[in-house]
């Protein structure tokens, strides 16, 4: 007999539908992390497909290329409040990290932006395998949060290029701007986009062609923040300023 009334040990990324009493089949991934935690048959698991529905229950099958589970109840997790992300093209471990901590606080689109102080850093994340790479790094992430949302992963532009959408808030993170905690309140309807600079900062012209075009500049701290630092930072202030507001972040 099927038990859901225990405490999950794991939860799988899978990108299907998920529905109750349906078997879930997960690749040689999925079944390499089982082992490593030593998971067996009947242990309970959440299953998320990072499209909001997640779904408990127990694995019926494992081997060393794929790994099924049961899945008994789902449960529909509303999206967060919408927080738009857009990185640097910059040192490709540290915009991984980003990538993976954004996840974490439920940001709602990731977009890699390539400024001219970009082009001088080695080894930089950009290109498609890259784009795998942080894909691959956001699912792991939403596994070990147990996060129902995947961030949309939007194309790589430059930074002249970069437009803002009638219902966003662009805001640029800049030493000179505004306490970031100060504007986020002031435009609830709108959908927050931060935009973090490249390692040495904005050029002058970028800055001034961005502000044209309506962004605005806020700022986090005293200190020039690296750009990592930046990026969890500002998702952070804004996320608590949403749950402020609307309560959500399920999960």
């Amino acid at each position: 007999m099927e038990r859901h009334d225990r405490t999950p040990v794991a939860t799988f990324f899978a990108e299907s539908a998920i529905a109750p009493a349906e078997p879930i089949v997960l690749g040689e991934a999925a079944a390499h992390h089982a082992r490593v935690k030593r998971l067996a048959i009947g242990d309970p698991v959440v299953v998320t497909n990072g499209a909001g529905t997640r779904g408990v229950g127990e694995i019926a099958a494992l081997d060393r290329q794929r790994l099924t589970v049961r899945i008994g109840p789902t449960t529909e997790i509303p999206r967060p409040s919408p927080i738009h992300l857009c990185a640097p093209v910059a040192d490709r471990d540290r915009m991984l990290w980003l990538a993976e901590k954004a996840t974490e606080l439920g940001v709602a689109s990731w977009r890699a932006v390539r400024f001219r102080r970009s082009m001088s850093v080695s080894p930089r994340g950009e290109g498609s395998a890259f784009t795998e790479k942080v894909r691959a790094r956001m699912q792991s992430a939403l596994e070990q949060s147990g996060g129902a949302w995947m961030p949309e992963i939007l194309p790589d532009v430059p930074v002249d290029s970069l437009t803002l959408g009638d219902e966003q808030m662009g805001m640029l993170l800049d030493a000179g701007g505004e306490p970031i905690g100060e504007l986020a309140p002031q435009s609830p309807l709108r959908e927050p986009l931060v935009l973090i600079g490249p390692e040495g900062g904005i050029e002058p012209a970028e800055r001034e062609r961005l502000l044209a075009a309506g962004w605005v500049p806020v700022r986090l701290a005293p200190a020039t923040l690296r750009f990592e630092t930046a990026g969890i930072a500002a998702l952070a202030v804004l996320r608590a300023s949403s749950l402020r507001t609307t309560g959500d972040m399920h999960g």
